[in-house]
């Protein structure tokens, strides 16, 4: 079947509700470091795109969570992943590579989660903090675009959140399974959104 018989079946569109949180996902220096095994160029723009998006979120006084990747030394929390994908044993504590990236530092007051798996969730107290927050609406940054965020993602819709994901603001390290993983969450699993309606969103927040 053509994907245009799709149309007006995947185009519902959730909207921005009442109360949102900004979630910055795995915005490491593994990803934005040149000659690093995981190095990808566009997390290096998404990285640069979502500088102001955080100004505008901490001007709003929404709620500001990061998230990192970081195992035990031996990798032995990351169970099958890091048989997957064993680069991934080097993010360790003390690995500078492991850090989130100077242009996007937490302040104090902001959350920083630790996390093994792809799903933000999964494994980690976000839920809680959200629901102590009285989040509605998860506003949703970072990388990989078809891993984390997309992980992610799927399980902020499972949660019963309204997730935006900002395009300018998540990246990938291939174009294909960016626009895919794209395509996907539009259509099933939450709106993608441009940085500029979401920074008018906020900007409404603000006032």
């Amino acid at each position: 079947m053509r994907v245009d018989n799709y149309r007006g079946v995947f185009d519902h569109r959730l909207g921005f509700g009442r109360r949102p949180a900004l979630l910055v996902v795995d915005f490491v220096r593994a990803y934005t470091t040149p000659g690093a095994a995981l190095y990808a160029p566009a997390v290096v723009d998404a990285v640069h795109a979502t500088v102001p998006l955080l100004d505008e979120a901490r001007r709003a006084a929404v709620p500001i969570a990061f998230t990192r990747v970081v195992y035990a030394n031996d990798g032995r929390d990351g169970g099958v992943f890091v048989r997957k994908v064993p680069v991934l044993r080097t993010l360790v504590e003390g690995e500078p590579l492991a850090e989130l990236v100077p242009e996007l530092t937490p302040r104090p007051e902001e959350t920083v989660f630790s996390k093994q798996y792809p799903s933000a969730f999964f494994g980690t107290p976000l839920g809680p903090w959200l629901v102590s927050q009285s989040v509605d609406t998860l506003l949703l940054v970072g990388c990989s675009t078809s891993g984390c965020v997309r992980a992610t993602a799927v399980d902020g819709l499972q949660h019963g959140y309204r997730v935006m994901v900002v395009r300018e603001c998540v990246g990938d390290r291939d174009p294909r399974p960016h626009e895919a993983s794209l395509f996907d969450i539009d259509s099933k699993y939450g709106d993608v959104v441009s940085r500029d309606e979401t920074t008018a969103f906020l900007r409404r927040m603000a006032v």
